[in-house]
């Protein structure tokens, strides 16, 4: 694409973690439209659209943006790839993390305490960095990490449950947050909801039903959700809602019912002991311990979205039941006069009884009961219509979940209502499978927020909308990248991808929070708006003092113009964060989401950046741009570099990305083919790089890594769990000396996702791997054998399980010390294994969060962890022996 074009927020893609097992939704249950990695280029025409406005300059699509395909398609397969990783060659029996993190707690401890870096308010829009690939000037302002739900009281209190980081609370009415779920065993949060009694109820487990989604541990209360913090003493009931994911916590008739990926639940909310009550699940032979449990779609065979219950007669409930991409069981159902639930055949008006109409549902009531709300993704748009998922919002105004239901919003009216999405391919509810949320001002049964992609509101009911927090600006004629401002004159919107939502009151003012992507924003109720229905008075909560940021990676350089080193890394849906030495705000130099990270040590501006499926970015001065290349493509300060595996979809949708470790110069990339590059961070185009090898149709890269001019790739093919296989490729930098390794039969690699290399820099022929997944125990899959970090002397040829006392937990990359010690990244946190040793001790106590990637400081002193839900954190690695 030519320089004058920007393009980054294509994806906004839900890769979620936490930490108690993890939901394996299988390829084959993903939207079935053209699956081709490439979907979410359709939203190049968005930027073109933004350029026109900006001084009509003409658009050069090339054939990285040139694509039919659907941003919704990049999000499932992305979110595949991730739970392939962690579930092939089988699926994963519950109870998996919550084991692995006792055996984590047990072991012995390091010395010295982790810091974290990125506890400081990180700036979307910040004026430094607008080249031609940022996302700066869109309009979101300061962010942090996905919010999956939100609470809020009349007392100023808020509570953000986070898709990876645990649960934070706010005293002041949004910021100066602490988190108050640590000691839990999973940081992922399902749903949060306050009762009449004013206790806050956590879900853990988010469901937002993606192939990646980690299950929790079960529901927890806390009766004092001013002053305390939740422990595992507070679970709710037994072990019952363990390993499952919360869509929506419910109270009606003194019970608690709960939508969960494994049926809908209730419990007494008075006395908050004894099992849970299993009310209703579709397909029961699919539940843990059923004759199908084992199925690879049992995963999606009892997913209940919703519940709703009269407010007139709290024994009369609605049950929202249904997988996203489509079942026969989907619908709605209630209870008959035999006590049996039964699916809704008529008789609900506008809202469909069809099972292919049925799929994500969120309900909402107003407060004097008036008014059920709910809206409606259709698994049949899902599958057919490039447009949109979304098959509509209604109100049933009798106040009973049994209708009769109108409809009062479809994607084409809320397209027309001053969204910014109104492109072809691309438009209101393409996502609405994974963006939802629904809630009603408790002094207006008809004063409604609805979140999809974007923010609506409606004050009648439904008869009218307005776009009050669209995607981005960028379209508008009000945005300018004007560096003075922050997004032209249009007013600041919300970050993209809603899913959470409260209101609440703070100083005798009422206000909406909505939780999305980018974290937690919040405006009047009785907020203002602009002659386009765009709100004008939307406040970012983000200030830093909640880090919840989802990193797939890290890197560090020296930053020559202040001292000290500079820190990036890449972020889901937040692209590249950027925190220079004497910065007390990150800034973003790159947009969409942020794959793999190259920082060169020497310079912490020579930056490679990753955005997905090797889509490479180059730059060698942090990207700093006041905009100007909009109008003069010659001063774009970026350069897109990808190899041509980016073009022919040929590479992992977070693909691996190394530099050799005696020549920075020297880069790896691995898709189909394993790429080299010598011209390090002075690289201008992919046609720079040469194929060195090709792993073979069908096979690609999990793992690459180099020293000395040897190169080590790890792959699959197939890489789901039907047929899953896995292998090593061993070669030199220049081409020569290729082969596969031929890996025992007798598991002593198990047949498991190979995640990461760790190269001894003292000698190239030792090395050693991390292995993903979980061993045979919990993996009910072939050759899915034991072990996580294996050793090897002899360049690859044959190797040794040195796991000892590691948990069985997923492993996701290593570093080698340099004092010889091991480092491992895991699913939980970081171990260690000082030189000369054989056990691993547990470095730190960093909270239940996915490590995905651990780099050395360029003086080797400091080990950097990028954490998939509380930013980045470090440790001198002295305080490591």
């Amino acid at each position: 694409m030519s320089a004058p074009t920007r393009r980054r927020r294509w994806l906004t893609t839900c890769a979620i973690t936490a930490t108690t097992a993890l939901l394996a939704m299988p390829a084959s249950a993903a939207s079935s439209r053209d699956n081709s990695p490439f979907g979410a280029r359709e939203l190049a025409r968005l930027a073109a659209e933004r350029t026109h406005s900006a001084g009509n300059v003409t658009p050069k699509v090339t054939a990285e943006d040139d694509d039919d395909g659907n941003e919704a398609d990049e999000i499932a397969e992305g979110a595949d790839q991730y739970a392939e990783a962690r579930t092939s060659p089988g699926i994963v029996a519950p109870g998996a993390y919550g084991a692995a993190w006792t055996s984590l707690t047990n072991l012995p401890s390091t010395g010295g305490s982790w810091r974290n870096v990125t506890d400081l308010p990180y700036d979307s829009d910040d004026a430094r960095y607008r080249d031609i690939d940022s996302n700066s000037s869109g309009g979101s302002g300061d962010v942090t990490g996905r919010m999956a739900a939100m609470a809020a009281d009349d007392d100023g209190y808020v509570y953000a449950g986070s898709a990876g980081g645990g649960v934070w609370r706010s005293r002041s009415g949004g910021g100066h947050w602490q988190p108050i779920s640590d000691r839990l065993p999973s940081q992922s949060t399902g749903a949060l909801a306050l009762d009449t009694a004013g206790r806050l109820w956590l879900g853990t487990g988010e469901a937002t039903t993606n192939a990646d989604a980690y299950l929790g541990s079960g529901v927890y209360v806390l009766s004092d959700p001013h002053h305390g913090t939740f422990s595992a003493r507070t679970r709710v009931g037994g072990d019952e809602l363990e390993s499952t994911t919360i869509h929506e916590l419910r109270f009606g008739g003194g019970k608690v019912w709960a939508a969960t990926s494994e049926g809908v639940w209730s419990h007494s909310a008075k006395k908050l002991t004894g099992a849970w009550k299993l009310e209703f699940a579709p397909n029961p032979d699919y539940l843990p311990g059923g004759s199908l449990a084992s199925d690879p779609s049992a995963a999606y065979k009892n997913i209940a979205n919703d519940i709703a219950i009269d407010p007139k007669n709290p024994g009369k409930v609605v049950l929202a039941v249904g997988w996203r991409s489509g079942d026969d069981y989907n619908g709605f159902y209630t209870k008959g006069t035999d006590g049996a639930w039964t699916r809704i055949t008529s008789g609900l008006g506008d809202l469909p009884a069809d099972a292919d109409d049925v799929g994500n549902v969120t309900f909402a009531r107003s407060a004097d009961g008036s008014r059920y709300y709910a809206i409606d993704q259709s698994p049949e748009q899902l599958n057919t219509n490039p447009d949109s998922g979304l098959e509509g919002i209604y109100v049933s105004k009798s106040g009973s979940p049994t209708g009769p239901w109108t409809k009062i919003a479809d994607y084409q009216g809320l397209a027309a209502d001053g969204s910014a999405l109104t492109t072809s391919g691309y438009m209101p509810g393409v996502q609405a499978w994974y963006n939802q949320f629904l809630t009603v001002d408790p002094a207006n049964a008809d004063h409604v927020y609805a979140g999809l992609e974007e923010v609506y509101e409606t004050k009648d009911g439904g008869s009218t909308w307005s776009t009050v927090g669209p995607y981005w600006n960028f379209s508008f004629p009000c945005w300018s990248i004007d560096p003075g401002k922050q997004t032209g004159d249009c007013n600041q919107t919300t970050h993209s991808d809603q899913h959470g939502v409260a209101v609440g009151r703070y100083h005798g003012k009422s206000f909406v929070y909505v939780g999305n992507d980018g974290g937690v924003y919040r405006r009047p109720v009785s907020g203002s708006q602009d002659a386009s229905g765009h709100a004008t008075d939307w406040t970012s909560l983000n200030d830093g003092t909640i880090d919840t940021l989802q990193y797939y990676s890290v890197g560090v350089g020296k930053d020559l113009a202040h001292g000290g080193v500079s820190v990036t890394g890449g972020l889901q849906d937040n692209g590249q964060s950027i925190l220079r030495s004497n910065d007390t705000v990150m800034g973003s130099d790159f947009g969409g989401d942020g794959g793999d990270t190259l920082t060169d040590p020497a310079n912490g501006c020579d930056i490679a950046e990753e955005y997905v499926y090797l889509a490479i970015q180059v730059t060698q001065n942090c990207a700093v741009n006041d905009g100007s290349w909009i109008t003069d493509s010659t001063k774009a300060t970026s350069y897109n570099v990808a190899p041509a595996d980016n073009a022919t979809g040929e590479a992992r949708f977070i693909a691996p990305l190394a530099a050799d470790a005696k020549n920075p110069a020297t880069w790896i990339a691995g898709g189909r083919h394993v790429w080299v590059q010598t011209h390090g961070y002075a690289i201008r185009s992919g046609s720079e790089w040469t194929s060195v090898y090709d792993l073979g149709a069908g096979r690609t890269a999990t793992a690459v890594a180099a020293s000395g001019g040897k190169v080590y790739a790890a792959w699959c093919g197939p890489c789901n769990n039907q047929g899953f296989a896995r292998g090593i490729s061993v070669g030199n930098a220049d081409g020569t000396g290729w082969h596969d390794i031929t890996l025992p039969v007798d598991g002593t690699v198990p047949n498991r996702y190979l995640s990461g290399f760790a190269v001894d820099p003292k000698n190239a022929d030792h090395v050693f791997l991390t292995v993903n997944g979980f061993s045979r125990h919990w993996t009910e899959g072939p050759g899915a054998g034991v072990g996580h970090v294996f050793e090897s002397t002899d360049g690859g040829t044959t190797w040794k399980d040195i796991s000892n006392n590691l948990p069985d937990v997923p492993a996701d990359s290593a570093v080698v010390t340099p004092n010889g010690g091991l480092a491992v990244a895991t699913d939980l946190g970081v171990v260690y294994r000082a030189p000369g040793r054989t056990r691993w001790e547990r470095v730190g106590s960093l909270p239940a969060v996915a490590v995905l990637q651990l780099k050395l400081s360029p003086d080797g002193s400091t080990l950097y962890a990028a954490t998939h839900g509380r930013g980045i954190y470090t440790i001198k690695v002295r305080d490591c022996d």
